[in-house]
């Protein structure tokens, strides 16, 4: 069973689709041991409390720098045995220190096409590009942003009449349903990276 961190920002929908896969499926191979925000007060550690996940933040403010907190992420992380770390809809860019202590053992989700729009605004990019068709992304992280190995990748079409909040709302749907498979994959030593490849075995 393998145990990873899930690394959160916001109201954690990400991380419910993962804690349902972790409940429902019994050969999910993961085990949440610990949620890790960078803030306080966001529904995502509700989400940890209410399934019995301990909840834990490291605090973005109380560092001077990417270096030092990147290690507090790591360290928190490793005090609960965690091999792997998921960052979902996490908001912080983790420094190469976090790279090497995890090396292909970080898992990102995005949501838009990489690498076509990275960054925090992908969604009002893609719009404002007038793409006809956007999506998701799940990606091992790399010393550069949006940037690492491509696990797997989703296509949403763009509506016409799409505003940020529908087209987000249709990808956080796909979101939901990739994420809990490619970690199912990773638990089960299917993922291999080659490169800039990543190859998805066979069960």
């Amino acid at each position: 069973m393998l145990a990873v961190a899930v690394l959160v920002s916001g109201s954690g929908s990400n991380l419910q689709a993962l804690l349902d896969a972790s409940a429902g499926d019994p050969g999910f191979g993961s085990r949440i041991v610990v949620v890790i925000s960078d803030r306080p007060g966001v529904s995502a550690l509700e989400r940890a409390t209410r399934a019995g996940v301990p909840a834990e933040v490291v605090r973005w403010v109380e560092f001077g720098d990417r270096e030092s907190f990147s290690a507090a992420i790591c360290d928190t992380a490793e005090r609960y045995g965690a091999e792997a770390l998921i960052l979902a809809g996490f908001m912080r860019i983790l420094s190469p220190t976090a790279i090497d202590r995890y090396p292909n053992r970080i898992i990102n989700i995005h949501p838009a096409l990489l690498p076509a729009f990275p960054g925090a605004h992908a969604v009002p990019a893609a719009l404002a590009h007038g793409v006809k068709v956007s999506g998701v992304s799940v990606h091992f992280v790399d010393d550069e942003v949006d940037h690492g190995p491509i696990i797997a990748q989703r296509a949403v079409p763009v509506q016409a009449d799409d505003s940020e909040e529908t087209l987000h709302a249709r990808i956080r749907k796909e979101e939901h349903l990739l994420l809990p498979q490619v970690v199912k994959a990773f638990a089960a030593g299917r993922l291999r990276v080659d490169g800039r490849r990543v190859i998805w075995e066979e069960s």
